[in-house]
């Protein structure tokens, strides 16, 4: 599964980072509850950057994957500021910066590589 990996690092990332308090008091959820809720806007995030990797005719040509990704940004920004807003949501203020630049990143060109892949006609 493509966000086995992203899953698993944003698991690590919310126990290293403590247990938080849901922002507006209400019942706290576990860490793994946080990770699964969220799966769905990791996934949104993950598949808009694939889609325009994938899309760019310089994929095929072997170009960088970092600079693809850096350049597919601009068309993903509702997703992935949305990842991000709801990480900060679930495991505390910061905590989705923290992610999306470190665990996040660090996976991405795997992830992409093997969307890819999965998604070839």
């Amino acid at each position: 599964m493509i966000l086995a990996p992203l899953t698993g690092a944003a698991l690590v990332l919310s126990v290293a980072t403590g247990p938080n308090v849901v922002p507006n008091g209400s019942t706290q959820l576990s860490v793994q509850q946080k990770t699964v809720a969220m799966q769905h806007f990791v996934r949104t995030a993950t598949d808009c950057i694939a889609r325009a990797v994938a899309a760019d005719p310089r994929f095929r040509l072997q170009a960088d994957l970092g600079d693809l990704i850096v350049d597919s940004m601009p068309a993903c920004l509702e997703p992935v500021h949305a990842m991000i807003d709801n990480y900060d949501r679930y495991f505390g203020d910061g905590a989705g910066e923290t992610f999306f630049m470190g665990a996040y990143l660090d996976l991405l060109p795997t992830v992409i590589i093997k969307w890819v892949r999965d998604h070839a006609e």
